[in-house]
């Protein structure tokens, strides 16, 4: 419903800027008073009735469509990131311990461990 409406409303918009823009200004007939051609495609005064109209009835379309689509947006009930952040920060990831691959030469010893509260601290790479 919503896709339908928002079409339509597109639609409309468009509509409605190309007949606004096929309409002459108020001062365009004030050239063929004196003697000059007036450059309308529907004569000096043949569309202003039919335009008008036209332009009342996109008006009207695009504002029951702006109120339809802002009606549902308000509708529509969504939770945002900030609704379920308080949900996954009270349960931190634990850390697996990683194993260490032993070289052969050690594999009588035991490597040292480090407790497990501890993460074992590593070396930050050097930056050029």
């Amino acid at each position: 419903m919503i896709i339908f409406v928002t079409v339509i409303h597109i639609i409309v918009s468009i509509g409605l800027i190309l007949i606004v823009l096929l309409q002459t200004g108020k001062g365009a007939d004030m050239g063929a008073v004196f003697g000059g051609s007036s450059s309308t495609i529907f004569g000096s005064s043949g569309a202003g009735n039919f335009l008008t109209r036209l332009t009342t009835g996109f008006a009207v379309v695009f504002m029951i469509t702006s109120l339809t689509l802002g009606y549902f947006s308000g509708k529509r009930s969504s939770s945002s990131v900030f609704d379920r952040g308080g949900q996954q920060a009270e349960q931190p990831a634990r850390q697996q311990p990683i194993p260490v691959p032993q070289s052969p030469a050690s594999q009588g010893q035991k490597p040292p461990q480090a407790p497990p509260d501890q993460a074992p601290q590593t070396q930050k790479p050097a930056t050029p």
